[in-house]
């Protein structure tokens, strides 16, 4: 072999620089065979030449001798492709005789294959390719250069049947690429030129496929034209399909025929869909539906059970079981009330039955095609069913009635009455995983904890949630009748099955708060006596496991019925209390996350006084807790005393208990053990740094964090007793790690104890922050806060902040002051100054060297400055001058940077910045003498960059604001540098003529009149911000840069206006229909 001797290095030396001989096409092949052979040894090598060769700018000009003469099929594609490229990058800037013979090579090879059947056959690929070619010439050359193309390709398509068929495939590409995928590849003005071509020469082409469809007897090319003809469906003229044969030959000559079927189908799909269309299309549409039913009926019946034969049948059966999915939900969504008349009644009737069938196949994609359909009909039934029982309601209402009789909402309601007890059956059986449930079923059959979670399975959940809430609130009996007769099925074992319970409960979850409280409360008590007792019969801890999981998930969805029946609210938290000590995997966090939402949804029935109650129960459940959190991980426990501290948090005038009492006793195990680690370390602080008692301290205080977070400002009780011991053991571990990294340097950060003793400290600035964040009278009054608090925590956390090296100092330093400043607000004015001096400068230096490192550090760090910005504005001027500066400069220097949420929130503090610099007259001027000028120029940089066009609204207020400050003459000192300018000149003026200066050097393209223009209407008083944007954005876009790029951003604000309208209209209709709302995101007004 001619490479193998000469070796693939020099073969490839010899192909890319050929030195004035022919291209060797079989040194090509031979360098491709090496390529793409697993098992040679100089494949990389292979590949690494065919890659440079693709990229020597004139290869291209080979490749009709590669296509002609390469004996291996990979080089021809190598060919292609090369070809392919050229046409893509080059086409342009090639010479018209060199354009024209690319183009009559590619027409001719291709005719030369296709023509041939047998060749046709063996170069299947190859044709394809060299198909796709050819439309990317067309890309580029049709209509304008090209005008005969379609002509000629329809007149030589009535030559053969092989061509024909070919012919067929370059058109379903064409249409593909004009009308699929254009849209990041063309410009909109070339497709809109591609789009009107076609539909001027589309009569040429529908005649064809008319011809071929009436004529033709050769099975390949009728397939491939009602696959070509069902790509241009979406698009053509509505005359081609309504004002000829097509639809009576697609039903009548092809749908029958097996061979036919699923590709008619997807034609039959096409032509259902299409909506919006005038009323006097409704007839036939009618028509339509109604002869698809008849044919349809031939194959089987509504009452056929699909899920058998599409399990045993062939890919055939499941496609088209699949596309008849597809044309009863899409002609559906389009044209439901079009064939809600008393003459195809009857057909939508059998039309939904056939779809109710499709939907009970075991096939995910499918149902979810159903599932849109269904959510669409129960929410445009029960909207009409609203609006007839809206008091005074006009709306007109549907006729169907036989005798002309208009009847009300009810009869459409009836009407699909049987369809929708069909609809709920199979809601019920194939309901979705809801995002509470953590236990499911694996691959092999066990009971086993969800370790990730499916989003898909997610959003399906929420759809059919809101379908069965509809389908409920249609016919509320008829949903729980089938709900209470499955459930007997599994209580009497007929149906038990771990899925069937699964779905079943699931439902029954997913409709909470769509029944009255009396229909709740006669189907809650059945289902849950039914689970308990299910729990007590089934035996086998898999068993037990998902009985259980099913139990906790209902009953946590139904909270306004536990509130109603304490009986049964404290029956089912001692279950929750039994369930955890059971072992199996998922089972106590879901009791756990059940005991939570249960404890937030009914608290003050557990801190008040309940029929035949001795003490209310939160008495009792402190003096248990031990037992019942014996068997629980840290942070199952840590679930718990959130729970608790939830209840304990209800204040109101019902609750009579010894809240600070009953706190203390929460609190007695983990105060003990603290206690007990503390005494150990006053006889020896080493103590402390033993990991386990590192990894002991952890768990106590993520134990006081949850209780602080859940219970409020009452906890001020609880911190009092251990706070400063919490502050040495700060302290301890803050001079451990700074000892460490003297000793060993900065590396010693990574060591594991650094790291355990860092997360220590990590938790003890948590705690913190989410006690500040809780303070409030009466415990925890912020004066007394300030006072008791801050002093304190000032040299322990920033004292060791400020000294420690950059890389262990913890960003929840900064969030923690954030805190302080935002909740104590004007009380701690006075430490502000010592504040910054400890986390200014020091957290500057690390993340003002580049935009990417200490990402935490830099958004906690701008958060400090807005918060000290906005409630402690005299603060920033009592600091040292020179850090006044550095405030500014970090504020430009935030908004510069290239992460959206930081930019943002520069831009946001430099706003609230010169809002309250307006309002301080004692330091406004000096203010704008020293940065106006300055912070001017920065926006307009910022702006004019093109990588912040998301914070447009703000550089528009932003300038607004400073240049109208400007001329309303609120500036008296002046801007510019006196000696330097001429004598007199007012600001207005100076700072017209400097951005002037400022733009024409920054943009050569521009005008002086359209800067003269632009600037006038800056200092326009007349103009309201909307004004100023779009004048800004009038500017922007005529810069150069700008124009050729994708400007969509600098539409943000109002693109986020239109989005949050729709997403509150959505809640607005989510809020009005009963049981759209899951219970955990309904506020309680009594608590």
């Amino acid at each position: 072999r001619m490479a193998s001797t000469m070796g693939i290095e020099a073969a490839a030396q010899k192909l890319l620089n050929p030195n004035g001989d022919e291209f060797d096409v079989s040194l090509l092949d031979d360098v491709v065979n090496a390529a793409y052979s697993p098992t040679d040894p100089n494949r990389a090598m292979a590949n690494k030449a065919l890659m440079a060769l693709q990229e020597t700018p004139d290869v291209w000009t080979k490749a009709d001798a590669i296509l002609e003469r390469a004996q291996n099929p990979q080089s021809r594609f190598f060919g292609l492709q090369v070809l392919d490229d050229a046409i893509r990058t080059r086409w342009r800037v090639l010479p018209a005789e060199q354009r024209n013979g690319i183009k009559n090579y590619v027409v001719g090879k291709v005719i030369q294959v296709s023509s041939d059947e047998a060749l046709a056959s063996n170069e299947k690929v190859f044709l394809s390719k060299l198909n796709l070619t050819l439309v990317q010439i067309l890309k580029q050359e049709w209509p304008h250069n090209w005008p005969t193309f379609i002509p000629d390709l329809v007149g030589s398509s009535k030559t053969s049947e092989v061509l024909c068929e070919n012919n067929m495939q370059i058109l379903k590409l064409l249409s593909e690429e004009i009308f699929d995928f254009s849209r990041d590849q063309m410009v909109t003005q070339k497709v809109k030129k591609m789009k009107e071509s076609l539909n001027s020469e589309f009569a040429a082409i529908y005649h064809l496929c008319e011809f071929i469809l009436d004529h033709s007897q050769r099975p390949s090319l009728l397939k491939v034209t009602l696959q070509t003809l069902q790509r241009f469906l979406t698009w053509i003229p509505l005359g081609f399909i309504f004002q000829t044969n097509l639809v009576d030959t697609l039903l009548n000559k092809f749908f029958p025929e097996p061979l036919f079927r699923n590709d008619t189908l997807d034609c039959l799909t096409e032509i259902g869909s299409l909506a919006d269309l005038e009323p006097e299309y409704d007839p036939i549409f009618r028509k339509l539906f109604g002869g698809f039913l008849a044919r349809l009926g031939n194959i089987f019946s509504p009452e056929t059970d699909l899920a058998q034969p599409f399990e045993n049948g062939s890919e055939d059966d499941c496609v088209f079981i699949q596309r008849l999915a597809l044309f009863l939900t899409g002609f559906l969504k389009a044209h439901l009330k079009a064939l809600e008349t008393p003459d195809t009644q009857q057909s939508l009737i059998a039309g939904l039955f056939y779809l109710v069938r499709v939907s009970e196949v075991d096939e995910v994609e499918i149902f979810r095609i159903c599932l849109e359909a269904w959510h669409m009909l129960a929410h445009d039934l029960y909207q009409t069913e609203n609006e007839f029982k809206r008091p005074g309601s006009m709306t007109p209402v549907l006729n169907l009635g036989n005798n002309g009789r208009s009847n009300s909402a009810a009869s459409r309601k009836y009407m699909y009455g049987p369809v929708l007890t069909g609809v709920r059956q199979v809601m019920i059986a194939k309901m979705a995983k809801p995002e509470e449930v953590l236990i499911v079923e694996d691959e092999n059959g066990d009971i086993v904890r969800e370790t990730t979670k499916d989003t898909d399975v997610i959003a399906q959940y929420k759809t059919m949630r809101e379908t069965l809430v509809y389908l409920t609130h249609l016919n509320c009996d008829d949903t729980e009748s089938i709900m209470l007769s499955k459930l007997t099925a599994q209580v009497n074992g007929t149906e038990w099955s771990w899925n069937n319970l699964n779905t079943l409960c699931w439902a029954i979850g997913s409709i909470s708060g769509a029944m009255t409280e009396d229909e709740e409360k006669r189907f809650l008590v059945t289902v849950i006596k039914d689970l308990l007792g299910l729990c007590e019969q089934k035996r086998g801890k898999d068993n037990k496991a998902v009985i259980a999981s099913n139990i906790m998930y209902v009953v946590g969805q139904y909270p306004r019925f536990l509130k109603a029946h304490w009986k049964f609210l404290k029956t089912v938290v001692n279950k929750l209390f039994e369930f955890m000590h059971e072992v199996h995997p998922g089972v106590q966090d879901m009791a756990c996350d059940t005991f939570l939402k249960i404890a937030t949804k009914c608290r003050r029935k557990f801190v008040t006084l309940q029929t035949d109650e001795r003490v209310p129960f939160i008495s009792e459940l402190v003096e248990t807790m031990p037992s019942i959190i014996s068997d629980l991980e840290p942070h199952q426990v840590q679930a718990f005393y959130e729970a608790v501290g939830c209840m304990l948090s209800d204040k109101g005038p019902a609750v009579t208990v010894d809240r600070a009492d009953l706190l203390e006793k929460l609190m007695e195990m983990p105060n003990f053990r603290w206690k007990m680690i503390m005494e150990q370390a006053n006889g020896n602080v080493e103590s402390l740094v033993e990991p386990n008692t590192i990894k002991e301290i952890i768990k106590i205080l993520k134990t006081n964090n949850k209780t602080c977070g859940s219970i409020g400002s009452i906890y001020a009780n609880q911190l009092q007793t251990f706070f400063m011991d919490v502050l040495n053991v700060y302290k301890v571990y803050s001079e451990r790690i700074s000892a460490t990294i003297a000793q060993q340097g900065p590396s010693a950060t990574q060591l594991s104890l650094v790291r355990t003793m860092r997360s220590a400290k990590k938790e003890v600035l948590r705690l913190l922050i989410v006690f500040i964040e809780k303070s409030g009278p009466p415990e925890a009054d912020p004066q007394a806060v300030a006072q008791g608090f801050i002093p304190p925590v000032l040299d322990p956390i920033l004292g060791d902040y400020q000294r420690n090296i950059p890389n262990s100092r913890d960003p929840e330093v900064l969030s923690l002051f954030t805190t302080v400043v935002e909740k104590l607000k004007g009380h701690i004015l006075s430490d502000v100054p010592r504040i910054m001096d400890a986390v200014f400068e020091c957290t500057l230096q690390m993340i003002t060297v580049n935009f990417e490192d200490y990402p935490e550090h830099r958004i906690r760090f701008f958060e400090f400055i807005r918060a000290v910005n906005s409630h402690c504005f005299q603060a920033l001027f009592n600091i040292h001058p020179e850090h006044q500066k550095l405030v500014v400069d970090s504020v430009v220097w935030a908004m510069k940077h290239t992460e959206r949420n930081i930019s943002d929130t520069g831009l946001n503090i430099l706003n609230e910045l010169l809002q309250n610099v307006g309002k301080t007259p004692n330091i406004a001027q000096g203010f704008y003498q020293q940065y106006l000028l300055a912070l001017i120029q920065d926006v307009f940089a910022v702006m004019t960059d093109r990588l912040h066009k998301s914070g447009f609204k703000m550089h528009a207020t932003l300038l607004r604001y400073m240049f109208h400050l400007v001329q309303m003459n609120q500036v008296t000192v002046p801007l510019y540098d006196p000696p330097n300018t001429t004598p007199g000149k007012a600001n207005p003026a100076f700072l017209r003529d400097h951005i002037s200066n400022l733009l024409i050097q920054s943009f050569p393209n521009l005008t002086r009149t359209q800067v003269s223009k632009f600037v006038d209407g800056m200092f326009d008083l007349k103009m309201d911000l909307p004004t100023f944007k779009t004048h800004l954005r009038d500017f922007l876009i005529q810069l150069k840069e700008f124009s050729v790029e994708d400007n969509s951003s600098l539409y943000g604000e109002e693109q986020e206006a239109q989005k949050r309208q729709q997403l509150e209209a959505q809640e607005a209709h989510r809020s009005a229909v009963p049981g759209l709302l899951k219970p955990s995101e309904i506020i309680d007004e009594d608590l």
